[in-house]
């Protein structure tokens, strides 16, 4: 089966339809199993943000570089990511599919667009995952010095942390990776759990940094980190790009999810609001409850130094042991949102080996050999820190880039249908599952959308230019200062190779045969 553009967004079933009947809708069989409700939605596109594991993560790469100011790039970023989600959330509500930013950007522009966009997001997933799972070295070291494995020096930027990181990686991706073979219930009861581990711990955190704060909020206005002061922000700021991103995972489990119509795009936006506040409020507490802004260990070690510092030993380790819960989640959700990107795509023989890759177990309702594809690469990737602290950093904004490009990938293309009046008004009397009109932006859709697309472009551009401080503080090392530029550019020409052999073939006729600008209809 291979999905093809549709010049309008087909009308969404009566109220009452079954959700098989949606699926059909799109021309595929319901194969996954539909079985998570509205918190479970909600928890997939939260515990792929996990707020815990990303500013722990890079809490103290956004300060060595922005000082107390950075913690401003946060709203920005925030109303920006606002932007993008809310054009997802319209298109989760007419396009409840798995693998959403293939299938979006494919009905929003053409198979060959849509192709290369979903070709960039599963490979960005796949950096994701291996990103996820370093971050695990920020908090069980400081838990326990026995799990600095390797010895020596644990701050993920020094040659023993990044190799420990390594190690630890790939435990977890082993875990991961079996969680995300064994059942659908097994895992969404998991993320269920994890999130709202995540959440209390959250607010606990905040609460108890509040509490014991050392100065006033007026230290946000201070300047520090390196550079001039536009130059540090823009790098400053990637700390909230790389945690606010994932909360389309929502509309990757539509398949999977009962009312999806009317239950994604609201999860969408919920889950990035929720993420949203609680990591402004972290580092904002961070701040506040440092014993010191200029020790130089904020800039290092980050909110673990805050916490074991600040609220002592015992207690600290307790709300880290917390975080690497929230780490462990995080990588499992980012793992099986990448997963039904490879299942969805090879299920439109978009990909290599494609027919093996869109197979899903009938025992357990899941795809089995994409997920181990994820799993392996994200493996993989994670071993770079073996050969050099860098890879650390150039792993985790390599991803962030990524996924960006992948959004413009849907937002522009449905820019254009806007411009064009190809985009249903809101009183087109679509319905959601419930017989209620489906999620709308109405007369604020085209100026959020056309926002949506330069702020998206913007920092595509911000998180990949080669700054030699930011990628080889070290210096020697070239490679790693253009690693983002290149590992895009690398993608872009291997998927370009993999179209010109025609592996995107089937795209060309559409189903049974149809040309390719029909809508699907069944």
């Amino acid at each position: 089966m291979t999905v093809t553009t549709d010049p309008a967004p087909p009308p969404p079933p009566s109220a009452g339809a079954t959700d098989d009947g949606t699926l059909a809708t799109f021309g595929y069989r319901q194969e996954l199993r539909r079985q998570m409700g509205r918190y479970a939605s909600f928890a997939a596109g939260f515990s792929f943000i996990s707020v815990l594991t990303t500013v722990f993560q890079f809490f103290s790469f956004g300060y060595s570089f922005g000082g107390p100011r950075f913690l401003w790039t946060w709203p920005a970023v925030l109303i920006g990511q606002l932007l993008v989600a809310a054009c997802f959330a319209e298109l989760a509500a007419r396009y409840p599919i798995s693998g959403a930013i293939y299938q979006w950007s494919t009905r929003m522009s053409s198979p060959a667009f849509g192709w290369f966009t979903g070709w960039v997001m599963v490979v960005g997933q796949v950096v994701v995952v291996a990103a996820a799972a370093l971050a695990l070295q920020v908090v069980l070291p400081p838990i326990w010095s026995g799990l600095q494995l390797v010895g020596g020096d644990a701050a993920p930027t020094t040659p023993t942390g990044a190799a420990n990181a390594a190690l630890l990686a790939l435990v977890l991706l082993v875990l991961s990776t079996v969680v995300n073979v064994l059942d659908n219930r097994i895992m969404s009861a998991v993320n269920r759990v994890g999130v709202t581990a995540e959440i209390v711990g959250a607010i606990l955190i905040v609460a108890l940094l509040f509490t014991h704060a050392e100065r006033g909020a007026g230290v946000t206005l201070r300047t520090g980190g390196q550079g001039g002061p536009v130059g540090a922000l823009l790098v400053g700021s990637f700390t909230a790009a790389y945690v606010l991103i994932g909360f389309d995972s929502a509309g990757e489990m539509s398949e999977e999810t009962l009312n999806p119509r009317r239950t994604a795009p609201r999860t969408i936006l919920g889950a990035l609001a929720a993420a949203g506040a609680l990591g402004g409020l972290l580092l904002l507490g961070g701040l506040l409850a440092a014993p010191s802004l200029s020790d130089g260990r904020l800039a290092t070690e980050g909110l673990s130094y805050v916490l074991t510092s600040s609220l002592g030993s015992v207690v600290g380790k307790v709300l880290l042991a917390d975080v690497a819960v929230a780490i462990c989640v995080a990588t499992l959700a980012i793992q099986t949102a990448g997963t039904r990107m490879l299942f969805s795509m090879a299920r439109d023989g978009m990909l290599p080996f494609s027919s093996r890759l869109a197979k899903v177990s009938p025992r357990t309702g899941m795809p089995f050999l994409p997920a181990l594809v994820v799993g392996g690469l994200a493996a993989a990737l994670a071993l770079l820190s073996l050969a050099s602290p860098e890879a650390f950093v150039a792993i985790g904004t390599t991803c962030i880039a990524m996924l960006y490009l992948a959004y413009a990938g849907v937002t522009a293309p449905m820019l254009v249908r806007r411009l064009k009046g190809r985009w249903p008004t809101a009183d087109a009397g679509d319905r959601d599952e419930l017989g209620r009109p489906l999620f709308s932006l109405g007369r604020w859709g085209l100026p959020v959308n056309a926002l949506a697309v330069v702020y998206g472009l913007f920092m595509t551009v911000n998180l990949s230019w080669p700054r030699p401080a930011v990628y080889d503080p070290a210096g020697g090392h070239w490679y790693f200062q253009w690693f983002t530029v290149l590992f895009v550019a690398a993608t872009i020409a291997a998927g370009a190779v993999h179209r010109r052999r025609g592996g995107a073939a089937p795209a060309a006729e559409g189903p049974g045969g149809r040309d390719p600008a029909e809508a699907v209809r069944i």
